[in-house]
């Protein structure tokens, strides 16, 4: 009974701490991440002693960060990775190794550190914490952006990278020893375990999420979720190796899938909490001790480490990344904090000696104060920048989609979005519009009083609620690739009869759509044709003379992307279709140039 008293009790701090000081960190624009972090100074030993474990609190908490690269796993199909490898193999490769060098090198001249320990410190250091990165730019909507997609594409290359590095630090140590036999059989432990993870996500876990399906049972369905990234996690530790590399095989494994949309809605949930937890015992295990004893040392490490990795990453992400000033300014100080995987090289590092304790508590300090200020330096910048306001918050009565059956379901209330209801509402034919800008929602109703209403239409009882299986047609206006894709595919898999047509962003955009199954219709391409048809007619030809070329310039150019489609995936192929048709389309313009005799 007192352990139980003691879990509850612990649960609620837990609880308390979340509710009461995270809304106050957000509300002062800190962000949620600083806050868990403050709430966990706050409850822990060095403050309020309200928990007195912190090491178990951290180990259960890490499962956080396995349901995290489990979601990342299922946002990223391995066809998408093969697209991504030059940002992520080379980008990240780059970024690693070259702050990992400049690092080393400041630990042996400048702190006297031996050549193993200096290279530990320098490979622990480049690494980034994928979920504080990740979380933050969530919060601010920048995944999308040019460097939240470049920051993701480092991070993943991190996880991958600080695999071979926690095999790489007991080798490096002093503590002990290994034989090579020992060695081999470890070896074969690891490339058995992930060839069983490979095996069994491409052969055994679709047949065994169809069965589940046919239950129609909600609760079977998130327990069997659960079981296979925890297992697999499970799997990998008793490998000896990350479970977070684990839950991103299986996760990649199920990036193709038809379940990975409801396998996404069926974790997320857990995903919050547990990476709530784990930065709240990120916050628990800082020693405000040593910081108080020796303010100076450790303030200077984690400035120290800011200022080298920041300039780094900038340099990187213009050079490599080719981001603008601005967007690389931002992917620096997104990266620049140390991450959760430091935490676990440098505690084996320590183990095999080759840190003093006192060294370790002063990184983990130093690591945790990184990734405090940066959410400050995020605020700072995003205000020197003028960055685009917090959304308001969203009124009762926009999130009741009361309207009655629709034949057109419309997701993206923008330019293009509203122009497609506009005209709807002029032909008389019933629509649900759905967006998530309260503000969009507002002008819209009170111009029209348009049947728009607040929800995201990527979760399919949004999609349910709007009455989408009794519509004909569904219209993806959003202005974003990526989610306009996975919704595409959403549509698809939920209601396979549906007519969609998508907003698409350009060339490839249009290729990834047409295998989701949609009808793209590219944003500027028919704008631009008018355009150039006005300067056709104000360069001297008349309206029907223009209009013909306008039509034949499309009509050639859909033909060449329809021919690129085949052929999307090689680059080579791609270009050299090109060559071509700007070939023929030029013959095509002299030969009518020559049968109107009024050439341009």
């Amino acid at each position: 009974m007192p352990h139980e008293a003691s879990l509850l009790q612990t649960a609620v701090v837990f609880l308390l701490a979340a509710v009461l000081v995270v809304p106050l960190a957000k509300r002062l624009q800190l962000g949620a991440v600083l806050g868990y972090l403050l709430a966990g100074v706050l409850i822990g030993p060095a403050v309020l002693r309200l928990v007195d474990d912190p090491a178990g609190v951290s180990h259960i908490s890490e499962l956080g960060v396995v349901l995290l690269l489990f979601i990342i796993g299922l946002e990223l199909s391995p066809r998408r990775l093969w697209v991504m490898r030059q940002a992520v193999f080379g980008v990240g490769l780059a970024q690693v190794l070259l702050t990992a060098l400049v690092i080393g090198t400041v630990a042996m001249l400048g702190f006297a550190q031996p050549l193993n320990s200096a290279l530990v410190l320098g490979l622990g250091l480049a690494l980034s914490s994928t979920a504080f990165g990740l979380q933050s730019l969530a919060e601010r909507k920048e995944l999308a952006s040019p460097h939240g997609r470049l920051a993701f594409a480092i991070l993943l290359f991190q996880d991958i990278a600080a695999i071979p590095l926690i095999a790489l630090v007991p080798l490096l140590g002093v503590a002990e020893t290994t034989s090579d036999g020992d060695g081999l059989a470890q070896l074969l432990k690891v490339l058995g375990s992930i060839g069983l993870v490979v095996i069994g996500g491409r052969y055994l876990l679709r047949p065994v999420f169809r069965i589940v399906a046919k239950t129609g049972l909600q609760e079977v369905s998130t327990a069997t979720a659960l079981l296979v990234v925890i297992g697999t996690a499970w799997l990998m530790e008793l490998a000896g190796i990350s479970m977070a590399l684990g839950a991103f095989l299986a996760g990649l494994l199920l990036a193709d899938s038809e379940y990975r949309h409801e396998l996404e809605s069926q974790i997320e949930p857990f995903k919050g909490l547990l990476l709530g937890l784990f930065f709240i015992s990120v916050g628990m295990t800082a020693d405000l001790g040593l910081l108080l004893a020796e303010p100076m040392r450790v303030l200077a490490l984690a400035a120290l480490l800011i200022l080298i990795k920041l300039p780094l990453l900038f340099a990187i992400g213009r050079l490599a990344g080719g981001l603008g000033a601005r967007s690389a300014l931002q992917l620096g100080i997104v990266l620049a904090a140390g991450g959760e995987f430091a935490f676990v090289v440098f505690q084996i590092a320590r183990d095999h000696g080759l840190f003093e304790p006192r060294l370790h508590s002063e990184l983990v300090l130093a690591i945790t104060l990184s990734m405090a200020v940066t959410p400050l330096l995020m605020l700072l910048v995003a205000r020197l920048l003028k960055a685009k306001p917090e959304t308001r918050e969203v009124p009762p009565h926009y999130k009741q989609i009361d309207s009655d059956a629709p034949r057109v379901v419309i997701a993206g209330m923008g330019r293009m979005g509203q122009v497609v209801a506009r005209f709807l509402r002029a032909q008389r034919l019933p629509f649900v519009a759905l967006d998530i800008e309260v503000d969009t929602i507002e002008l819209s109703r009170s111009l029209d009083n348009m049947p728009i209403f607040y929800g995201d239409p990527l979760r399919p009882e949004i999609l349910r609620a709007a009455k989408a299986d009794q519509a004909e047609f569904f219209i993806v206006a959003t202005d974003d690739p990526d989610i306009s894709l996975r919704l595409t595919e959403l549509v698809r898999r939920l209601y396979p009869q549906m007519k969609i047509v998508a907003r698409a962003r350009n060339r490839q955009h249009v290729h990834r759509l047409l295998d989701a199954g949609a009808l793209p219709v590219r944003e500027t391409f028919h704008s631009s044709l008018e355009m150039s048809r006005q300067i056709l007619i104000g360069l001297g030809l008349d309206d029907e003379q223009a209009t013909r070329r306008i039509k034949r310039f499309q009509h050639h150019d859909e033909q060449v992307l329809e021919a690129q489609h085949r052929v999307y995936n090689d680059k080579a192929a791609v270009l050299q279709t090109a060559r071509e048709a700007r070939a023929e389309l030029e013959t095509l313009f002299d030969a009518d140039a020559n049968e109107q005799q009024r050439p341009l």
